[in-house]
Order: structure tokens, then C-alpha cells, then sequence
């Protein structure tokens, strides 16, 4: 099982993401680093606004730039650092993968040119009292899915849901 680890500024960035969105959704790209034996921190991740109430488009120029930026600031060292998904949130929605959700990760992963041997997706949304919760799937060349582990520092506020 893959493990994600999610840092304090990490879910401020996406609670913080998630306000400004409201009921529209958001998300982008998340890079990491290899921790341990299927144990990974996001280092970074990308914020795109371009969601609407049931549908979230990432824009791959923004990607782009940033995870070449990120690439640059951690030496290339693709082995330890890396491009490892996406995220967005569901404002209105169940914290699980939609059809298109499951097509549009597939489509990552079976992409030459990305080269990935898996991708995760981060789900998220806030709950009634404004705590993050969120869901991690781990998508596999085989074409399957498996529900990650959440782990995350103490002073992170997220809610495995």
C-alpha cells in the first residue's frame, strides 16, 4: 500500500484553496518526495482555479512551468523528487473517484511521454465546521485502483474520510 504524507503547509495551501473556491471545484499537480519503502510527502503542489460546481480542468502550461521549476530546484534527482498525480477537490461530492476522475488518471498513466509508474489522486473538500477532508487513490499501469493511507504531521488539520 502507498503511503502519502501531507506536511502542515501543504493543507493550508489546499484549505486555503478551498475557501477561495467555494462550491466550484479546484486542484493541480503534485510533486513528491520518495520518504521510505511506499511512503511519500508532497513537497509541492500546484493551485488551478479553473473548476466549475461539478468539473475541475487543469491547465498543463501552469503544470508545466512548475514542475520544471521544481525539477530545477531539487537537481533533477527524478528518483528521490518527482511529479507524483493530482489533486482536486469535491466541494459537492463524495471524496470518491468519478468516472471521468478514473478516465482522465488512466489517460496520465498510459501516457509515454509522462513515463509514470503509477499516479495518485488527491481528493479533498472541507466539511461543515471547515476542516479538511480528503482520500487518496494510488492508480496502477494494470489499470486498477487501490485507496491510499493518509498520514500527516500533527499539526496538520485533515480528516481521512
Amino acid at each position: 500500500m502507498l503511503t502519502l504524507v501531507l506536511q502542515p503547509n501543504t493543507t493550508r495551501t489546499i484549505a486555503a484553496a478551498l475557501e477561495k473556491a467555494g462550491r466550484h471545484e479546484v486542484g493541480g499537480v503534485l510533486m513528491a518526495e520518495h520518504v521510505d519503502l511506499n511512503e511519500f510527502t508532497i513537497a509541492e503542489l500546484t493551485v488551478h482555479n479553473r473548476g466549475s460546481l461539478a468539473s475541475f480542468v487543469r491547465r498543463i502550461e501552469d503544470a508545466l512551468i512548475h514542475l520544471t521549476s521544481f525539477f530545477v530546484r531539487t537537481n533533477r534527482d527524478y528518483r528521490r523528487f518527482n511529479y507524483i498525480g493530482e489533486w482536486h477537490s469535491h466541494p459537492l461530492f463524495e471524496l470518491e473517484p468519478s468516472l471521468k476522475d478514473d478516465a482522465s488518471m488512466m489517460q496520465i498513466m498510459l501516457d509515454p511521454v509522462v513515463g509514470a509508474t503509477f499516479a495518485v489522486l488527491l481528493l479533498v473538500k472541507l466539511d461543515e465546521r471547515r476542516s479538511l477532508l480528503a482520500n487518496a487513490y494510488l492508480y496502477l499501469p494494470d489499470a486498477t485502483r487501490h485507496r491510499c493511507a493518509l498520514k500527516y504531521e500533527s499539526s496538520a488539520t485533515l480528516q481521512a474520510h
